[in-house]
């Protein structure tokens, strides 16, 4: 590999680790002080956030229109569900092993609260709010990204089948997208900047705070996850594409995967995670319909967390979690939580309170868990972000079979 062709390759990774690698040292150094970093980081963030409604619009929109077919459409959709829940399980069975070698609530001490407000959500309230809005302007937020991805998709319907008339209107979105990606290019030119300050931040404020509660709950799934996202990850890709799909992604999956590590938001990383798959080569219909819909309903990394708190739980109140009925229905509260909870508003704590009240904890036990997964949500949103580009790799592989990558994009650059 040429010099050229090295830097072409790594050159933007490595460009964000060694300004990650510079924002933590300076953590390091700084400490507390090290907040005066945060506003260049929350730049980087509230860009990212500002440009993924309209991304999310045109990504889903235009590519529907574009299809030829609707029935490939359906197809996508299916695939994408059965990978969704594939790996769903896959993740949360993992876990499920590495909390049965290694239990988690061994040597942990939590002061438990004598009284905590719970508020009373209502689910059938919180499944109309995911899919609808009362009002227009309302889609026109990320909170409502659910609500925002149905109706994306329902325009771009209506204006592949409209006919010749809604030509012009196809075209608005295709240029709409060409211009969405064009400014997350210029956004990833602050990338270096953003992400060194903000790991600054990390380091330094909520450093001592990450590495001094729930360690033991910590120490199995940051190597859990790592494991995953590295092997499993590389699995799912070799199933994909083979070794070339590997020489693709990984080179290719960095920018998105620091982004995500370093923001804890799949909707921030989304940009460009989108971005990662049209170099990697996945088709356009097949990317911009599974990265956006999996940045709200596929988080592998939830699974894992979930059977984490499962299981925290069972030894803080010295339950049996060996039984067959808790460790399948913990892998079912996973698969919940990381699929059909993540897409409604307060989804996090509906799966949390999912958890608490199907086997009957007391209340006390919200916050619990609520700490471990503030405590995971870093390397936990890297793979739930990740996993949804894998995701698009696998449905690519299933609708274009094992040459999928010969007749990637022309946009694509590998």
């Amino acid at each position: 590999m040429t010099k050229t062709s090295f830097l072409k390759h790594y050159g933007q990774s490595l460009s964000l680790l060694g300004a990650i690698s510079i924002g933590c040292i300076l953590g390091l150094i700084f400490k507390e002080k090290s907040v005066v970093f945060k506003p260049f980081g929350d730049i980087f963030l509230n860009l990212l956030f500002t440009i993924v409604v309209p991304l999310v619009f045109f990504s889903i929109s235009s590519a529907v229109a574009s299809m030829d077919s609707i029935q490939r459409l359906g197809k996508i959709i299916t695939w994408m569900l059965v990978v969704f829940i594939a790996t769903g399980i896959i993740a949360a069975l993992i876990m499920l092993v590495a909390v049965k070698i290694y239990p988690p609530a061994e040597g942990i001490n939590i002061t438990l609260p004598s009284d905590v407000h719970m508020e009373q959500v209502k689910v059938s309230d919180q499944i109309v709010k995911a899919f609808t809005v009362a009002d227009f302007s309302d889609l026109l937020s990320k909170k409502s990204m659910l609500a925002l991805i149905i109706f994306a998709l329902l325009i771009g319907i209506s204006a592949c089948t409209a006919g010749e008339k809604a030509k012009p209107f196809i075209a608005f979105l295709s240029g709409g997208h060409a211009v969405m990606m064009k400014a997350i290019s210029y956004i990833m030119w602050y990338a270096p900047f953003g992400l060194g300050a903000y790991f600054a931040y990390l380091i330094g404020v909520l450093g001592p705070q990450l590495l001094g509660t729930y360690a033991r709950a910590m120490a199995i799934y940051y190597p859990v996850s790592m494991a995953y996202f590295f092997i499993g990850f590389s699995f799912y890709v070799f199933l994909a594409a083979g070794k070339k799909g590997l020489k693709s992604f990984w080179p290719n999956i960095m920018p998105a995967a620091v982004t995500a590590l370093a923001t804890s938001s799949s909707m921030a990383t989304m940009p460009v995670n989108l971005e990662a798959a049209q170099r990697v080569g996945v088709p356009r219909d097949i990317r911009e319909m599974v990265i956006p819909i999996g940045s709200t309903i596929h988080m592998d990394g939830s699974c894992l967390s979930a059977v984490l708190k499962t299981a925290v739980l069972f030894g803080l109140f010295h339950m049996d979690f060996s039984s067959p009925w808790a460790m399948v229905t913990a892998v079912g509260v996973a698969l919940l939580s990381g699929t059909v909870m993540s897409g409604i508003p307060a989804g996090g704590f509906l799966g949390e309170l999912m958890i608490v009240t199907l086997y009957g904890f007391p209340v006390i036990a919200m916050p619990i868990i609520s700490m471990i997964g503030t405590l995971v949500d870093p390397p936990a949103t890297m793979v739930n972000a990740i996993g949804d580009n894998v995701s698009s790799m696998l449905v690519a592989r299933i609708l274009g079979g094992k040459n999928w990558m010969a007749h990637r994009d022309a946009s694509a650059s590998l």
